[in-house]
């Protein structure tokens, strides 16, 4: 059944990784997802063999209150009646009106919310048919959080909400890009969202919010974080801190292009750079376009091993290094 509601998902989802360049990173996310699931597999398999992940010793867990158990199962049956309504509501307006970004973001939400509580329901025994505790059943369902709710992300937000959120990051990137011009002794005046320069004029058009690359990055953390960090708060910080690395690359790209533009007229952002070997590269605007989010992706890559640091780590270090300095 849950594969069924998957693949309706992504053929609803296709559409829109097709037409729209800013969500073409769309066709990357069912490998992903595949992925997660493959890399999980052994810490899954542990909890429905032993009620534990590998690396933890199997012990009689403390006994949790009935009432608490039920509490959760009817949330976890509450949360498949609306999924199930939400998917059914999306796969309704999509028959009907064709694809939308509202039937779109329900199919998304009403696949993500019948995942995780039949993960949830389905899981009170383990395979030799003892009983799987609340706290397993829990950190088992959340093994199953990137692929049930990665395709919120891949799937467009509503015309209102993405509207709203373009309007702010335009508006606040001509406003620091003005500003920084104007501290700095350069003549420059802004008329909305567009900067008059003494060779011409630069505007602040949507493709330049940075909604495009917000996205993505947002995609690109997500990912990292559910592969190679191991704690929940390490995994929103550092899907946090790709949403403020989008928004830092994108206000420095925009800096970038209005002091070209400055430089060499407005008409240079949209010349094309020719290299000898390579040939003909992009239009100056394409070109850092596609740096910033390398650029973000392998800052966020960078900041892994900062994340995955632990004290523990250094103490064995330190202790290793005292150990080889007496053996000599």
């Amino acid at each position: 059944m849950l594969l069924g509601f998957a693949v309706y998902t992504i053929w609803d989802q296709f559409y829109w990784w097709g037409a729209r360049e800013d969500y073409s990173f769309g066709y990357l996310v069912p490998l992903f997802a595949i992925y997660v699931l493959y890399d999980r597999w052994p810490v899954i398999r542990s909890y429905l063999l032993r009620g534990e992940a590998p690396d933890v010793v199997a012990i009689p867990a403390a006994p949790v209150a009935p009432v608490f158990t039920q509490l959760f199962e009817w949330l976890a049956y509450a949360v498949f009646l609306g999924g199930l309504s939400l998917f059914a509501i999306g796969a309704l307006l999509r028959s009907v009106t064709g694809p939308q970004n509202p039937a779109s973001l329900a199919i998304a939400a009403g696949f993500g919310g019948l995942l995780l509580s039949v993960i949830f329901i389905m899981t009170k025994e383990r395979i030799d048919g003892q009983p799987l505790s609340l706290k397993s059943r829990l950190m088992l369902t959340g093994l199953f959080l990137f692929p049930a709710l990665i395709w919120l992300i891949s799937a467009p937000m509503v015309s209102v909400v993405e509207t709203e959120i373009r309007v702010f990051l335009l508006t606040k990137v001509t406003i620091v890009v003005f500003n920084l011009f104007d501290i700095i002794g350069y003549a420059i005046e802004r008329e909305g969202n567009v900067l008059l320069l003494p060779e011409g004029q630069v505007g602040v058009e949507e493709a330049c919010s940075g909604i495009r690359s917000l996205t993505a990055c947002l995609f690109s953390g997500s990912f990292l974080a559910a592969v190679f960090l191991n704690r929940f708060w390490k995994k929103v910080l550092l899907v946090a801190a790709a949403m403020c690395f989008a928004v830092l690359t994108n206000l420095i790209r925009s800096i970038f292009l209005t002091l070209w533009a400055y430089n060499y007229g407005s008409q240079a952002i949209d010349a094309h750079w020719v290299l000898p070997l390579v040939g003909d590269i992009g239009s100056v605007h394409d070109v850092t376009g596609f740096a910033i989010l390398g650029f973000t992706c392998v800052g966020l890559i960078l900041l892994l091993p900062i994340f995955n640091f632990s004290l523990k780590d250094f103490d064995e270090s330190v202790e290793a290094t005292t150990v080889f300095s007496e053996g000599e």
